[in-house]
């Protein structure tokens, strides 16, 4: 089992959980998140005084998935949550040790 965490861009969320759902796959986690990377934020005029904007608002995705789904979830979320432009996001993939269905008991693959 494989974990997939992606940050994005807030206003792609909609297009990536329908990408991930046309590609069969349910089941998602979404946190807000703020954050930055080589952009390293901007700077924005605010009532003539100008301030940094060091954190971005940005989304982070959570799925935890069979082997064999990892790859249509990657191209999934890496297709429609795709700008072009900088802050785009990334994608990590990690592996899962174990998983536990809390209501049934089921283990392993079956509680995914």
């Amino acid at each position: 089992m494989k974990k997939v965490e992606a940050i994005i861009k807030p206003f792609k969320l909609d297009e990536v959980k329908e990408a991930l759902q046309e590609a069969g796959l349910h089941g998602i986690t979404v946190t807000e998140a703020k954050g930055f990377g080589r952009q390293k934020g901007h700077t924005e005029l605010y009532r003539g005084a100008e301030y940094v904007v060091d954190f971005l608002p940005k989304v982070k995705i959570e799925l935890v998935l069979t082997d064999e789904s990892v790859e249509r979830a990657v191209e999934a979320i890496r297709r429609s949550a795709q700008t072009g432009r900088i802050g785009d996001g990334k994608i990590f993939i990690s592996n899962i040790e174990g998983a536990i269905r809390i209501r049934t008991g089921e283990t392993g693959p079956d509680a995914v």
